[in-house]
């Protein structure tokens, strides 16, 4: 498939929005960019909500896709959830049936099957394939949005690569995290393979870098040209010393989610 050439970034404002708006430029991509909160330095922006669909449907009129980042990114009552990650991301999907855009990036999240055990040492990583299993209400949105995601396909034609991102940041912060980071630099590559590949589909891959402490399988986004170059390892002896090894008789170390699936963060907002 042929770069795009205008890709609209729902979300820019946010910290993975940021960074995706400093590093796939250099991809050749013009981002369109869309948030609720204004963007400083940005006077092009557009400011406003998923809810709002004449202005969603204005964004994503001449695009040539969507980089899909908006929403709530932790755990919140469900009415919120439901208003901007499940309504949303439907209102995002529908405008982009009517404008014809016939590729999105969808930020689907680990936490789509958070409750899924941790693997052991020398088992088999987890696959692309394995069914959702959420462990907030963050969580059944993001597996709601690859559910709906599959029904654009199949109904419209509308592609979609579903990442189910692990953490993104410029390093780990955890034990946990050593096994799940995805680089900002890795990020924008799997973006635009997720952009680019053809014959997507609605394909679902994981989203993180080739760590030696991974815990699932990455077949699905290398098959769509994915190359991660970094990996965590350098950041593990300060993190083990710091924290110590993950115990799996920990509730908080048992499950991919971690802490989402006891006491997950709340969306301040």
């Amino acid at each position: 498939m042929p770069v795009p050439r205008t890709v609209l970034l729902t979300g820019a404002a946010g910290g993975l929005g940021t960074l995706m708006r400093g590093l796939l430029p250099a991809y050749g991509y013009e981002l369109r960019l869309f948030d609720v909160t204004p963007i400083e330095g940005e006077p092009d922006a557009i400011t406003a909500d998923l809810a709002d669909k004449e202005a969603l449907r204005a964004a994503v009129r001449g695009a040539d896709a969507v980089i899909h980042l908006a929403g709530i990114s932790l755990e919140a009552p469900f009415e919120k959830i439901m208003r901007s990650n499940i309504e949303g991301t439907y209102n995002l999907y529908e405008a982009a049936h009517e404008e014809g855009v016939g590729r999105i990036v969808f930020a689907s999240s680990n936490h789509a099957v958070g409750f899924i055990p941790v693997p052991a040492d020398g088992a088999p990583p987890i696959p692309a394939a394995t069914p959702h299993r959420p462990d907030t209400f963050y969580g059944l949105s993001k597996a709601f949005g690859e559910d709906l995601a599959q029904l654009y396909w199949d109904l419209h034609g509308v592609e979609t690569v579903s990442v189910r991102i692990g953490s993104c940041f410029m390093e780990p912060s955890s034990v946990r995290m050593l096994s799940i980071w995805l680089s900002p630099g890795d990020c924008a590559r799997l973006f635009h393979a997720a952009l680019t590949a053809e014959g997507v589909g609605h394909t679902v891959v994981y989203g993180s870098s080739a760590n030696t402490r991974l815990w699932w399988d990455l077949t699905s986004a290398r098959a769509i040209g994915y190359e991660p170059r970094d990996d965590s390892e350098q950041y593990a002896q300060k993190l083990i010393a710091e924290h110590g090894e993950l115990d799996p008789a920990n509730p908080d170390h048992a499950h991919l989610g971690g802490p989402f699936c006891t006491n997950p963060p709340l969306w301040p907002y």
